[in-house]
């Protein structure tokens, strides 16, 4: 179960809000003892572009090993 501004890695792609698999998001919320997850994505000055639902194989723990990325963010 994840925490509250817990780290996470988005697991595949999410066309519908231009997000691709390894982009970095935190838990603003979690839902029936760690079944579902709101998830929000943000651009490196802050900016929310996303705060999506999402179940527990969507997302996976970020890995002390992992290095971020940064990609341009394009509004679909």
């Amino acid at each position: 179960m994840y925490k509250a501004f817990e780290t996470v890695v988005l697991a595949h792609d999410l066309k519908d809000h231009n997000l691709t698999r390894g982009d970095v998001g935190t838990v603003v919320h979690s839902y029936e003892g760690g079944n579902a997850y709101e998830v929000e994505f943000v651009t490196g000055e802050g900016k929310t572009i996303a705060v999506v639902t999402l179940e527990k194989l969507d997302i996976r723990p970020m890995q002390r090993q992992e290095i971020l990325h940064v990609r341009t963010y394009a509004v679909a």
